[in-house]
């Protein structure tokens, strides 16, 4: 079974070399290859899961040493994976999602002349994510960590004849190498202090202690906040969040793939796997508390001003992953949440871009909600679909967001103390929010009266239902949006199966879990009631009305650009306008003028070689009589 680990990044990544290099004479069936391929790999996950499952508790951790890749006096990086269950959750669920999502890009992208180029990044991105995830140290990490990057930099520019495309793309890699920076430098400072960036030696294993126990907490905590910053690139957290609305110019599947099942949740994966690292920096795990719960509220409310259904989404994703973020860094209390709610969100996230897709699909690709209405009579499944999912996010009792976002906020709450008040309050407006702007998009999208309208070549949309390989991926994942929190929480299965890996601790909470259930539910109530009295009651109009000061700034993303602008891009611009200047003026203009004074003395000088020989028998004379002159006067004297 241990051979199998390599082939779970393997059959991607030959899927995606073969459509990439096999040429045009797979145009016709490439896209079904790339789906094969990605099953494959969940096959091979399903069949890890079983093995692992066949094992005592400590057993079940396996490490594969592949090759030895820099060997080095001193330095030693190896190609080797780490499967346990920390990293089968994650395995299972970017494979099973990531095929889903393939499957549904088949329907979706039927009629693009790339369709093959398409897929190939999306077998990439998959086998980056993977190695991201079952790398046994962080160097190794760091390629996966780069190649989702330059995946989704493909993925998200992948129509690039529009321009908000491909700015859209360079805009997402470039944040994102700011977070890349804080990876780097994080694992530089581990060799430095710790001759090593193995999981094993550095975090220690199940009854074993890492070498980060004998560090101060100076150094860890600085390693921690460059984890911390990275984590914010990929996750799309604050202060390194502003790509993420932008990447919807990418295909709606690419969304659908970023924002559920890979490249947004490599941060808190990273974070949970460090978990040593944190729980030993309180100051670092702070912070990580405190980027997720700004980010939790920051997202939520830029979610409820788009009238774009994609972008919408997109601030519901920067929002839930800040709930994730904000679970783990409550430490040993709130890593499991995090990642339950991350598997969760993983259903019904996609599910919902997905289903967004499928609205698109079915009105010209139209994205505006305000030129919808009434849809849920001309697409019933997809209606129903993206109900399911909907009520999932918004934490409807029964569905799986309800036990996975009530288990965070319960572990904020038993975070004790003010602090304790402040992030379970911070949590509960959330979701209310959440439930606000989740709202607004169902009333938008599927109730009310049709505002579709003509485009700008007079076509008045046709609103249809999706194709078959649409649909089937909309409703396995509208099934995950319902059973997947009640089969986690189930006896505390999830708990106990991630706790040798995250280590778990109960907090001391003011509140019982009733009373957090009681609460939050009312505040998912309140969130749908003012929802619907301002949506649901009256007209929708068509062009958006002004709004106060707070609706503007969240439709221009709480002015996130303009601070970039402000804070990074003008004194940059700036700084980079005085080393022009000082480069130029200043030792351009040295060394130029330096050579143009030796040039202007030897063009001088060389006027004395003119090749006539009186003149040079004249300068023979002229310093005879020179040097005569001297020595006679040296003589007298």
């Amino acid at each position: 079974m241990n051979s199998l680990i390599p082939l779970l990044v393997a059959a991607p990544l030959a899927g995606a070399a073969l459509l990439l290099l096999g040429g045009r004479r797979l145009d016709r069936f490439g896209h079904w290859l790339a789906t094969a391929f990605a099953a494959l790999s969940f096959a091979f996950g399903l069949a890890l899961l079983a093995s692992m499952l066949g094992r005592e508790t400590a057993e079940r951790q396996v490490d594969v040493n592949l090759f030895s890749w820099i060997p080095v006096n001193g330095f030693q990086a190896d190609v080797g994976f780490q499967l346990d269950q920390l990293s089968i959750t994650f395995v299972l669920l970017i494979t099973g999602v990531g095929t889903l999502i393939h499957l549904y890009s088949v329907g979706y992208m039927a009629h693009d002349e790339r369709r093959r180029r398409f897929f190939a990044y999306l077998n990439l991105f998959l086998a980056a994510m993977l190695l991201l995830v079952l790398a046994d140290n962080y160097l190794l990490l760091y390629v996966g960590w780069e190649g989702v990057g330059l995946a989704s930099y493909l993925l998200i520019g992948f129509w690039q004849h529009k321009p908000s495309a491909a700015t859209a793309a360079k805009k997402a890699f470039l944040v994102n190498r700011v977070g890349d920076m804080g990876l780097s430098i994080a694992i530089m400072l581990m060799f430095a202090e710790f001759g090593s960036f193995a999981f094993g030696p550095l975090l220690g294993s199940e009854g074993t202690a890492g070498a980060v126990g004998q560090a101060s907490e100076g150094k860890l905590t600085a390693i921690g906040l460059m984890l911390l910053l990275a984590a914010c690139g990929k996750s799309a957290q604050v202060p390194l969040q502003s790509w993420l609305g932008d990447a919807m110019e990418g295909p709606t599947p690419v969304s659908a793939l970023i924002h559920a099942a890979t490249m947004v949740t490599a941060g808190v994966y990273l974070i949970t796997r460090s978990a040593s690292i944190f729980n030993l920096a309180p100051d670092a795990q702070t912070t990580v508390v405190v980027v997720g719960a700004v980010t939790l509220i920051f997202g939520a409310i830029v979610g409820c001003a788009k009238d774009d259904i994609k972008k919408a989404l997109a601030g519901s994703t920067m929002s839930q992953i800040g709930y994730m973020i904000l679970a783990a860094g409550l430490g040993p209390i709130g890593y499991v949440y995090a990642i339950m709610h991350l598997v969760t969100h993983g259903f019904f996230k996609a599910g919902l871009f997905l289903g967004a897709g499928s609205v698109m699909h079915g009105m010209n690709d139209e994205v505006n909600m305000r030129h919808y209405g009434g849809l849920r009579k001309y697409m019933p499944v997809t209606f129903v679909t993206f109900g399911l999912g909907y009520l999932a996010i918004i934490g409807f009792p029964g569905l799986s967001g309800f036990f996975s976002k009530d288990k965070i906020i319960e572990a904020a709450f038993a975070k004790g103390g003010t602090e304790g008040w402040i992030l379970g309050g911070v949590t509960l407006l959330g979701a209310a929010i959440t439930a606000f702007y989740m709202t607004r998009v169902m009333l938008l999208t599927f109730f009310g009266e049709k505002r579709w309208q003509p485009d700008a070549e007079g076509h008045e949309p046709h609103p249809h239902e999706s194709p078959s390989t649409m649909k089937i991926p909309m409703i396995v994942l509208a099934f995950g949006s319902v059973f997947a929190g009640g089969l986690f929480t189930l006896n505390s299965s999830f708990l106990h199966w991630l706790e040798p890996v995250t280590g778990h601790a109960e907090g001391d909470s003011p509140l019982s879990p009733l009373t957090v259930t009681l609460i939050t539910t009312l505040c998912m109530v309140a969130g749908v009631a003012v929802s619907y009295l301002m949506y649901g009651r009256s007209p929708v109009p068509v062009v958006p009305p002004v709004g106060s000061a707070l609706t503007r700034a969240a439709r221009r993303d709480l002015l996130q650009d303009d601070f970039n602008h402000a804070v990074l891009v003008r004194p940059g611009s700036a700084l980079a306008a005085a080393l022009v200047y000082f480069d130029s003026r200043g030792l351009d203009g040295f060394v130029n003028g330096l050579a143009a004074t030796i040039g202007g003395v030897s063009s001088r000088l060389r006027r004395i070689q003119n090749g006539y020989v009186r003149s040079y028998a004249l300068s023979m004379f002229g310093g005879t009589l020179v040097l005569v002159a001297t020595t006679l006067l040296m003589r007298s004297v």
